[in-house]
């Protein structure tokens, strides 16, 4: 197999070179997942007590209720690190087959935005562990606890703790969303201003709908997201005017020096 190579911008090519290049490039994320996954594998255990860790004293040891789900759950962890580890490799296989496409001007800002999602993704996940999910976890394993006997199923509680770091990464990413819309002038920060109501009717929905069945779970993680959309406004604000003076430089006649 050979590496992809990204064509020249500009440059003519054939569908089927488009084809192949694309399956190159899937081929190369799928191997780099595959890696990732496997070297997850080797030290699932690791991960899995990572998980667990943010569980009240006492239900860390998590049950298990079929003779699959121990080795189903350990299977579930590595593909996630996996990914997350690959996921690098796989954004510059995307940008790579879509960077001819896109003009030279905007590259430079797609650039600087990529690295400040990629920020705000390691920062939201971190707000996920250390404060939504342990948050979440006390107010659902001490519900009616003198009614229930509460035990955590390994599955159950995986795929919920991912869901839940998963979402506060979305959520951190709001942002990224906001300045990507001001840059093609789908939104205006004069706009977003007029429309702040909206704007937070449209935030408190969003949590409603984030993963998390619970109350609290909803409010902690609603209360980044609307902290975040004003932040957005006034990074709009500041990065519109940037982009208003690039712009004209670029719009600007070259004048020649004898």
């Amino acid at each position: 197999m050979r590496l992809p190579r990204r064509f020249e911008r500009g440059g003519r090519a054939e569908l089927v070179d488009h084809l192949d290049e694309l399956r190159s490039r899937l081929i190369v994320a799928g191997v780099a997942i595959l890696a990732g996954s496997t070297a997850a594998y080797v030290v699932h255990h690791r991960l899995v007590q990572l998980l667990t860790d943010p569980l009240p004293a006492g239900h860390r040891r998590l049950v298990t209720l079929t003779v699959t789900e121990p080795f189903t759950t350990s299977l579930e962890v590595s593909l996630v690190a996996g990914f997350a580890l690959a996921l690098p490799v796989v954004l510059w296989q995307l940008w790579g087959f879509l960077a001819p496409a896109v003009d030279p001007r905007a590259e430079r800002s797609i650039r600087s935005l990529t690295v400040f999602a990629s920020v705000l993704l390691a920062a939201g996940v971190a707000f996920g562990y250390r404060i939504a999910l342990p948050a979440a976890l006390t107010f659902l394993v001490h519900y009616d606890h003198t009614i229930y006997d509460v035990q955590v199923r390994a599955g159950a509680y995986i795929s919920f703790a991912v869901l839940v770091l998963a979402a506060c990464g979305a959520v951190f990413e709001l942002p990224v969303v906001v300045l990507g819309l001001v840059r093609v002038r789908a939104l205006s920060s004069a706009k977003l201003r007029r429309n702040r109501r909206i704007g937070y009717l449209i935030v408190a929905a969003i949590g409603v709908a984030l993963p998390g069945v619970d109350p609290v779970t909803t409010i902690v993680e609603t209360i980044p997201l609307a902290v975040l959309f004003e932040a957005s406004i006034w990074m709009a604000v500041v990065f519109e005017r940037r982009w208003s003076v690039g712009q004209q430089r670029d719009r600007e006649p070259l004048v020649a020096v004898e």
